[in-house]
């Protein structure tokens, strides 16, 4: 009797074991989930870069001092596109001592095909991990046109990844309009190497173009390592960050499915170029998302 009674309260002890357990786990997945979510709606960018083109004009003037400013604003990143007659260990002394990172750069195409191992051994002083291309020449906007230029980056960025730097291709909208029925932008995703050559998307112009980068990084996922942040609005124009239409918030949300790295803010033509980078800075420091 006494060991049935046993058995009978080792058994009801193991059910109400099984019991607590099972409801402490389902507890704990319950605040893993929210959590989770928790962080998806409360994420934030941390380094933010701006593209120095937008102060192209003040970078001719005052090269350091306008590097200043931009550190002054906030900015940890910047993006060059052209060191201003000046040569890369020049222009490191003055981004390190201004406490600027410049992890990408624009060059021309025709840097590809003469003059691109000066270009790889330059991007190494610089702390570049990218080099990225941003026109196509309108003779080569053909289809066929198009493979051809993603052959030659595919050898380039073969080229740039045994050097210890990443190829990219930086868009504008002119690759969403199709050729023959096809579009630019998918000849040049299907045809390049993910390997070797990544993309930067510049958010302004896909939307510009009647794309979808959502579609983008769920296609290809993990390719976009760069994006142009700048913002567009009713009427298609381009305006600050934060002042137009383009929703930062849910795009930013699939920042690891498209494989973002570096968010460089951008503004072709700002009345204002420092108000506007501070403006673009401001909004996307307090972005949450």
């Amino acid at each position: 009797m006494k060991r049935a009674g046993l058995t009978a309260l080792t058994a009801l002890g193991a059910r109400t074991d099984r019991r607590t357990f099972l409801g402490v786990a389902a507890a704990a997945l319950g605040a893993a989930r929210v959590g989770a979510l928790t962080r998806r709606a409360h994420g934030r960018l941390g380094r933010i870069g701006v593209q120095l083109y937008t102060i192209r004009d003040a970078m001719k003037a005052d090269f350091e001092g306008s590097l200043a400013r931009v550190a002054e604003i906030g900015y940890q990143e910047v993006e060059f596109a052209g060191y201003f007659d000046r040569t890369p260990r020049q222009v490191r002394t003055i981004l390190d001592r201004n406490h600027l990172k410049a992890p990408s750069s624009h060059i021309p195409i025709e840097m590809l095909s003469n003059g691109w191992d000066r270009m790889l051994e330059d991007a190494h002083v610089m702390g570049h991990e990218y080099l990225v291309v941003a026109w196509i020449n309108e003779p080569d906007r053909t289809v066929d046109g198009y493979k051809r230029v993603a052959e030659l980056f595919n050898r380039a960025g073969e080229q740039a990844r045994k050097a210890g730097i990443r190829f990219g291709y930086h868009n504008h909208a002119y690759e969403f309009d199709p050729v023959d029925g096809v579009r630019p932008y998918d000849i040049l995703l299907a045809h390049t190497n993910p390997r070797d050559v990544a993309f930067e998307l510049d958010l302004f112009w896909i939307v510009k173009g009647g794309a979808d980068p959502l579609t983008c990084f769920a296609t290809h996922e993990g390719r976009f390592p760069l994006v142009h942040v700048k913002d567009m609005d009713a009427r298609g124009g381009m305006v600050d960050v934060g002042r137009g239409t383009i929703d930062f918030a849910g795009i930013f949300r699939h920042a690891r499915q498209a494989g973002i790295k570096h968010y460089f803010v951008e503004h072709d033509e700002p009345a204002d170029p420092f108000a506007s980078i501070a403006a673009s800075y401001r909004y996307l420091h307090a972005l949450r998302f």
